[in-house]
């Protein structure tokens, strides 16, 4: 993760007071990403907000984007930026999916 990157994916979460953000290094444990932002909305206009928000960031700092799901969902939205992927999630569904037991290899 470039120090562009992170500046502007932190700097868009705090801004609008995204919860919990966590940064997972995965580059030694799996192929498709080499890190993984986990971060929690307070609603789904909150999750709405957080997504559209760093996905201009993003496009304003010329940072790629491969991928936008979830656009919509009251859930989750998934941001692809190859070497990075973000979720954007409920805490509910942060809770049911619990990526972070999943993928960091410290718990």
């Amino acid at each position: 993760m470039t120090k562009k990157s992170k500046s502007v994916i932190t700097k868009s979460l705090d801004d609008l007071k995204a919860v919990d953000t966590k940064i997972l290094d995965l580059s030694k444990i799996n192929s498709f990403t080499d890190h993984l932002v986990i971060t929690t909305g307070t609603s789904s206009p909150h999750i709405s907000a957080i997504s559209k928000k760093l996905y201009e960031e993003l496009k304003k700092n010329k940072i790629p984007i491969y991928g936008y799901e979830g656009k919509g969902s009251k859930e989750w939205i998934l941001i692809d930026l190859g070497e990075i992927v973000i979720n954007v999630m409920s805490s509910s569904a942060r809770e049911l999916y619990d990526l972070e037991s999943l993928w960091d290899p410290s718990l």
